[in-house]
């Protein structure tokens, strides 16, 4: 018999962490909101060749991380790794290209089959934001600059360094890869299985690998910088001018690469030092060549993703849960009339709590532990003069208030 537990990598998020969970999320929606985002939602799982034909055959994420299976109806599919190639196939198959320009945002849960460390697990949530349609520096400023006011209103502010760096256009690519490809084929004897794989497939993977050879290696490869043409530097600058304009403070980070040949330009991450190896919080990049890769016609894009898990880590202080009210009938005659209060209030907007039995002492024993942060009591004397008691659970004070003022002596704890 399975042991009734968690499957590795994935948990169970209970009350007190699952309002962390919502702060991040929700101010990511507001945020968003604010900058003129719409919110999408695409499918937990997708065909398989979403993920395979984006994220390239070649990456880990595709050769040992994806969730996949064959479906009743023998198709292969795949539990959504992360949320760009989703949206993008979105995109695609909505017909989406006569809205153009697209600002789009979204939430929920991702999966990959890695080892658990801290701030991810295999199951896991992201927030993340998508600008489809923009190819001018505009829209990469304005993606980083959501970034910023997003974990600045998580009050992350002061632990968060933006690196950033430029990948340059198709041409400056193309010649930085035929110099690094020069480069690297002269030490294949020290490279790993993984990166001789991908030298003549994919050869800027080999610029991620966590391989401590290749780590070597790569120290004294050829620069992409060094390869950028005019256009690319051009773009580059337009781009740190617009983030110095907002007062946008950065880092320029030439080793901050992506591997896939849809990538281009921007390449940025926010970085922390307060969770060890594992300091990227909020990544991402401009991707023009997305979605013309999967089929679509040819349109620039520019997003970023932040997992959730990560984020709720570099929050110090928590978020402590609205205090409710609890309705405390005195003797059965009560009971009833405890009822109509407790749904009046709550349609009142208040957060309100009725114990379902027990004397006074376990239903006032049951606020304390609720952290109330009043009582209401209703005895049956008091209901036929139309009246309650209000305690204050703080200070302990108390006083008889009318049944229809009530919402008036109130207002203090909503």
């Amino acid at each position: 018999m399975t042991s009734l537990k968690p499957v590795r990598g994935t948990q169970d998020i209970l009350p007190a962490e699952s309002r962390l969970f919502r702060r991040v999320e929700e101010t990511a929606f507001e945020v968003a909101e604010r900058y003129g985002f719409g919110e999408i939602t695409t499918p937990i799982f997708e065909f398989t060749e979403v993920f395979s034909r984006t994220l390239g055959d070649t990456s880990d994420i595709v050769t040992k991380e994806m969730y996949t299976f064959e479906d009743k109806g023998g198709d292969q599919i795949t539990l959504r790794p992360e949320g760009t190639a989703g949206v993008a196939r979105a995109f695609i198959s909505n017909g989406l290209q006569q809205d153009l320009p697209l600002k789009l945002f979204y939430r929920g849960p991702m999966f990959r089959y890695e080892r658990p460390q801290k701030g991810r697990r295999r199951q896991f949530r992201q927030v993340g934001v998508e600008i489809l349609g923009v190819a001018t520096p505009q829209a990469d400023i304005e993606t980083i600059s959501i970034a910023q006011t997003f974990l600045e209103e998580l009050g992350l502010k002061n632990n968060i360094t933006l690196e950033l760096n430029s990948l340059g256009d198709s041409a400056s690519r193309n010649a930085y890869r035929d110099e690094l490809v020069k480069y690297l084929s002269g030490h294949q004897d020290k490279l790993s299985k993984d990166s001789l794989e991908r030298l003549t497939r994919n050869p800027l993977r080999i610029l991620d690998s966590k391989d401590e050879s290749d780590q070597a290696i790569v120290v004294n490869a050829p620069r992409l910088q060094d390869s950028l043409n005019d256009a690319s530097q051009s773009f580059f600058e337009d781009l740190c001018e617009g983030l110095y304009k907002l007062g946008i403070a950065f880092e320029h980070n030439t080793n901050l690469v992506r591997g896939l040949d849809y990538y281009c330009h921007t390449a940025f991450e926010f970085t922390t030092t307060d969770l060890g190896a594992q300091g990227t919080v909020l990544a991402g990049g401009r991707y023009d060549g997305l979605v013309g890769q999967m089929g679509g016609s040819e349109t620039p894009g520019i997003g970023w993703a932040a997992g959730v898990e990560r984020l709720t880590l570099l929050l110090d202080d928590g978020v402590e849960a609205k205090r409710p009210i609890v309705v405390i009938p005195v003797g059965g005659e009560a009971e009833s009339e405890a009822l109509v209060v407790t749904e009046m209030l709550r349609k009142k907007g208040y957060r309100v709590d009725l114990g379902y039995s027990g004397n006074l002492k376990k239903r006032m024993k049951r606020a304390n532990q609720l952290n109330a942060a009043a009582a209401i009591l209703l005895g049956e004397d008091e209901l036929t003069r139309n009246v309650g008691t209000l305690r204050d659970m703080d200070s302990g004070e108390q006083k008889e208030v009318s049944l229809e003022t009530l919402e008036d002596h109130l207002a203090p704890y909503k």
